[in-house]
């Protein structure tokens, strides 16, 4: 069992950058697949990022290559987004995934609010 916490969202300006923090409990985080999805309201969830168990592949949308960047820190249980050069399109709520491979996603934080202002 995983439990996720994101933080880090808030409302920026376009061309600005914000940092996303998700902190996992329990023992096993570094077994786990971690990713970003994102869902604007009255649309499905969308994947943008994702790292492997070791950190050493990483995926990423076409839509966000070049602009965000996921890292994790296996000791600190933590998986990070950096978000630069946002447009308004990035506005969503992002949520923090856990699985044990990339096509699959068993655990969700409760999500943090992007807003990117034109």
């Amino acid at each position: 069992q995983v439990q996720l916490v994101e933080s880090g969202g808030g409302l920026v300006q376009a061309g600005g950058s914000l940092r996303l923090s998700c902190a996992a409990s329990g023992r096993t985080f570094s077994s786990y697949t971690m990713g970003w999805f994102r869902q604007i309201p009255g649309k499905e969830r969308e994947f943008v990022a994702a790292i492997s168990w070791s950190g050493g592949r990483r995926y990423y949308a076409d839509f966000v290559k070049g602009r965000f960047t996921i890292s994790r820190d296996n000791a600190e249980n933590t998986v990070v987004l950096q978000m630069n050069s946002l447009k308004p399109e990035d506005t969503a709520v992002y949520y923090c995934g856990a699985g044990l491979g990339i096509t699959t996603f068993d655990y969700w934080g409760q999500g943090t609010q992007v807003t990117v202002s034109s």
